[in-house]
């Protein structure tokens, strides 16, 4: 039994389905298929029934999931701790975290670093947990929910979650609009594993309403358009396609508005967690810290 088939077969449980779990691992289909199969023969039992399109885990993959997990964990902590004790410090240190915190959190960041810093790399995080993040080898994951033991977290900021309009729009001149005027109008939104798109939905049903892409919203609002990503959204946006609401920082000339939810306002609250066992956990976590406060201050946001 090869470890790559134990990370192959935790992936496509977490992915739920094979091709997920290739693009999140960089094989091609067929050749996860196979590793799948062959780590099925070795094992003597199927680890999924295949439910339409989608892989759900057999009784005897619900068993194994949580040992696979353990192996691959400690097979990991056995490479950081050689490679730490090898160097004598931390020569690398990957982040993981969703696309938009990547791009307008975490690359500022890594150009702050200093030469003696570890080489900083990251990993794509969308729809994943901290744990899951951390399990596909990232050292630190930015998420919004704290981690449990063994994992530790530090609150990294709250951060908006703005509704973008184009310059012309009635609106332009404003700092705020209330929910209940921002689902009255066309919205642009991300796809649900989205933290903007998650804190949007509860926000609306909090009010009775709902978000449906393709339909109307409940409580009046117009068409709901879903786009792939911020940068596009904005773009929509831009050409008037209706109201981007994302976390990401302003582009094409757009103007970014609070949106008010009733004596707050829509935001999220990020944080970042690691696993306490890591062989340079204290490392990882003063980079955590100073995580938070380039985050803050870039922001000038409250850490929570």
């Amino acid at each position: 039994m090869e470890l790559r088939h134990l990370r192959y077969f935790v992936a496509i449980a977490e992915a739920g389905t094979v091709s997920g779990a290739a693009t999140r691992l960089h094989v091609t289909q067929p050749s996860l298929s196979r590793q799948l199969r062959q780590l099925e023969r070795e094992l003597g039992v199927e680890l999924f029934d295949l439910v339409g399109r989608r892989f759900t885990l057999s009784p005897a993959g619900r068993t194994l999931l949580p040992l696979a997990r353990d192996v691959l964990g400690r097979a990991d902590a056995v490479r950081a701790a050689a490679a730490f004790h090898r160097n004598g410090r931390l020569e690398r240190l990957t982040i993981g975290a969703p696309a938009v915190t990547l791009t307008d959190v975490v690359a500022p960041f890594i150009a702050t670093l200093a030469a003696e810093d570890p080489t900083t790399d990251v990993l794509g995080a969308d729809g994943l947990s901290a744990a899951e993040t951390l399990r596909l080898g990232a050292d630190l994951a930015i998420g919004t929910a704290r981690g449990a033991d063994p994992y530790r977290s530090q609150p990294l900021a709250v951060l908006p979650v703005w509704a973008y309009v184009p310059v012309g729009h009635r609106w332009q001149d404003r700092e705020e609009v209330t929910l209940a005027e921002l689902i009255a109008e066309p919205l642009i939104v991300l796809p649900p594993a989205s933290t903007a798109r998650q804190a949007l939905e509860h926000a609306v049903a909090s009010i009775g309403a709902g978000l449906n892409t393709g339909s109307d919203v409940g409580g009046g609002s117009r068409s709901v358009t879903e786009a792939a990503n911020g940068t596009v959204a904005q773009a929509l946006a831009a050409a008037g396609r209706g109201v981007a609401v994302v976390t990401d920082d302003p582009r094409f000339g757009l103007v970014p508005l609070a949106v008010d939810l009733g004596g707050r306002r829509l935001s999220i609250r990020l944080v970042v967690v690691w696993d306490s066992r890591h062989a340079a956990a204290a490392t990882v976590e003063e980079f955590a810290a100073r995580l938070g406060r380039f985050v803050r201050d870039r922001y000038n946001a409250p850490a929570d």
